[in-house]
């Protein structure tokens, strides 16, 4: 771990070397900073493949569509390095999945080489000698705001996927009461699905009460059902039990992030803040596999503090709950009613690394 964190130019104490001393805590929280992950100094499995994915360099190792899919800096590169030329990889997220994949063949085929999808040497060589014609967003941009364009029939038999964080074996954060982060999301999520289909949308709950699939796992699921968006119900946490507030959060990497996300996750966090009153703790981008792996506009929100006495207590309110569940619906229904070429509402969005609390 100390070795990848040298390669990629952190700089640690030599008398740390094999044990995890404070320079080495250090680097691994500018890593998670940098890499927009939750900023906790331990080495987890999200942190440890980050640093896997962040050691390869485009060129390192020929890039094809396998399976599981291939995933890396490099991935990343290659998905920027097609998207500006118009050849259309998919969102920047350094896994080359069948999107990524076609992109390069289509490609290949345009500059007269053998389609045969592997981004070898001579591909990446090609890929390198050729320039956009001018400045501009790249094909994946272009397509998600096309995407978001279409939707405009409003919520009548949307497909909403709808997440509880957390789950069985993993109860995230605790309140002073007792109240679980994994009990507390459950309940909102299954207050929205409610309100959701009060509004005939069609919502589906990625998991039940007593379960805890693997993020990856709610991803491909909402991936299977063609789900329009999807939103994750998360708590926040803080040592100091006075902090309130609510967040919300959506995909975003070094250099790239969803704008339809970050509009959704702006559109939901207005109704919060003007229809509850809750303090405006602003969207940021980061990057867990949940919001990943999806392939829809997806975003994870945190309406109030389970530290916080009276956020707890209210989160133990039906009437509340439901109240949050109705003003994510109307944020969603906005979502899906705003012409795309309208700006977001003055709402600030800001980077992980300017969270106001970690995450659970």
């Amino acid at each position: 771990m100390q070795t990848r964190l040298a390669v990629l130019g952190y700089a640690l104490e030599p008398e740390e070397h094999g044990e995890f001393g404070a320079s080495t805590e250090d680097a691994v929280r500018a890593f998670q900073q940098r890499r927009r992950l939750r900023v906790d100094g331990l080495v987890g499995v999200d942190t440890w493949n980050e640093l896997v994915e962040a050691g390869f360099t485009i060129g390192d190792r020929a890039l094809y569509l396998r399976y599981p899919f291939l995933r890396g800096d490099d991935v990343r590169a290659l998905q920027a390095h097609l998207n500006l030329l118009g050849f259309d990889a998919g969102r920047e997220d350094g896994i080359l999945g069948e999107r990524t994949g076609r992109a390069v063949r289509e490609f290949q085929r345009n500059v007269g080489m053998s389609d045969d999808g592997i981004a070898g040497r001579t591909t990446i060589q090609a890929l390198r000698r050729l320039r956009p014609v001018g400045p501009g967003p790249g094909r994946a941009t272009v397509r998600e705001a096309e995407a978001l364009r279409r939707m405009s029939g409003g919520l009548r038999g949307a497909v909403i996927a709808v997440d509880a964080g957390h789950g069985h074996g993993d109860p995230g954060a605790a309140g002073p009461g007792g109240v679980t982060e994994a009990e507390a999301s459950y309940l909102l999520a299954a207050s929205l699905v409610a309100e959701l289909r009060s509004r005939e949308a069609d919502p589906f709950l990625l998991r039940a009460g007593d379960a805890n699939p693997p993020e990856g796992e709610r991803a491909r699921h909402a991936n299977r059902l063609g789900a329009a968006l999807l939103v994750s119900f998360h708590l926040n946490s803080h040592d100091d039990p006075s902090a309130f507030g609510a967040s919300a959060y959506y995909y975003g990497s070094e250099d790239w992030s969803s704008g339809p996300g970050q509009r959704l996750a702006d559109l939901i966090l207005d109704r919060l803040t003007n229809d509850l009153g809750l303090a405006d703790l602003r969207a940021h981008a980061t990057s867990t596999p949940l919001l990943r792996e999806t392939r829809m506009p997806a975003v994870e929100i945190e309406p109030c503090f389970l530290t916080n006495p009276d956020e707890e207590a209210r989160l133990g309110q039906e009437l509340f709950r439901g109240q949050v569940a109705s003003a994510v619906a109307d944020g969603i229904e906005r979502f899906f009613g705003l012409p795309a070429a309208d700006p977001s509402p003055p709402h600030g969005t800001a980077s992980a690394s300017s969270a106001p609390a970690s995450r659970e």
